[in-house]
């Protein structure tokens, strides 16, 4: 029964209209070597997402108003499990030890609170996701062996980094932990919220590169600037991060990154004219970043109205908070 607890695992998802890939996820969850509980949080799905949650054996919530932290929060405390992992509707496990290895991470030292893995990349995937979860997720743990991070001082100014990086997308967090330091009720970037405050309050957070989920978005234009702008008004709104910005440091910093990518595709024998149609898709990509970035960490000044009209989400708030 919720409120108590137990040995057996929980995996939680938050679903709104998952889709053919939920499915996907919820066979990868299933085929795991750790019996797991499966708990579910439907914001209103006009799909089949519910019957295919249900045909799983999932326990399905019903959610009138969604947030990522409140949501999360209540998932949490309809389990009955000491370790819940996180997933969500279009994160596939990577393999049958996904959760064992997860699960290993919480044995590494008595204090951790959070464990995490890494994202791949589909199949489709473009080369700018596949050299970014490449330089990401491998610079975390470059000899390939699990990483732990604490804070040696809870009271310092935290950075976007591997040291407090962690997500909600494919990552467990300890009962225990939660019960002392739950998610905020936020609109985004709950996640980062939750590594900062745990990690404040004492705890330990650890990466495992062998928990990976096949995970990657490719959008349209419009969406790319939109998730851009999401992204980077969280950043604002979590850690105070404002995108510097000028015609010298903006075209560097895309000319870099641009650059950056011609490298990475060489090394993968991508040439001639395959390679110029890239760089031109990677000019672009970083273009829209730039300009994603810009405005989003600068969102306090953008009205309201186009705050929405910005945003992937649809959200016209910016709600900076207390750290």
């Amino acid at each position: 029964m919720p409120g108590t607890s137990s040995a057996r695992p929980a995996v939680a998802i938050p679903v709104l209209n998952g889709g053919p890939l939920l499915e996907e996820v919820l066979k990868g969850v299933r085929r795991q070597g750790v019996e797991a509980q499966l708990v579910i949080a439907d914001s209103g799905s006009t799909d089949r997402s519910r019957e295919i949650a249900l045909a799983y054996g999932a326990r399905v919530i019903d959610v009138e108003r969604f947030s990522h932290g409140g949501t999360r929060n209540l998932l949490m405390r309809e389990t009955d499990a000491d370790h819940v992992a996180f997933l969500t509707q279009d994160a596939v496990p990577a393999g049958d030890a996904w959760l064992e290895r997860l699960l290993e991470g919480f044995s590494l030292a008595d204090d951790v609170a959070l464990v995490f893995g890494p994202y791949l990349p589909r199949d489709d995937a473009s080369h700018m996701v596949r050299r970014e979860y490449e330089e990401l997720f491998g610079g975390m743990s470059p000899d390939g062996r699990p990483r732990i991070d604490r804070l040696e001082d809870p009271h310092a100014e935290l950075r976007p980094g591997a040291a407090t990086f962690f997500t909600d997308a494919n990552g467990c967090v300890a009962r225990r932990a939660w019960e002392q330091v739950p998610f905020r009720e936020v609109s985004y970037a709950e996640d980062q919220l939750l590594a900062q405050d745990t990690m404040r309050a004492g705890w330990a957070k650890v990466f495992q590169p062998a928990a990976g989920v096949v995970h990657s978005h490719d959008y349209s234009t419009g969406d790319q600037l939109r998730r851009f702008f999401d992204e980077f008004r969280g950043l604002r709104e979590v850690y105070g991060h404002v995108q510097e910005w000028g015609p010298r440091h903006t075209l560097g910093t895309i000319r870099n990154q641009v650059v950056a990518d011609r490298e990475w595709l060489r090394n993968q024998g991508v040439a001639g004219r395959e390679l110029n149609s890239a760089t031109a898709e990677s000019l672009r990509f970083y273009a829209l970043r730039a300009a994603g970035s810009i405005l989003g960490s600068r969102a306090d000044r953008v009205p309201l109205t186009l705050r929405r009209r910005l945003s992937l989400e649809g959200r016209a708030t910016f709600e900076p908070v207390n750290r």
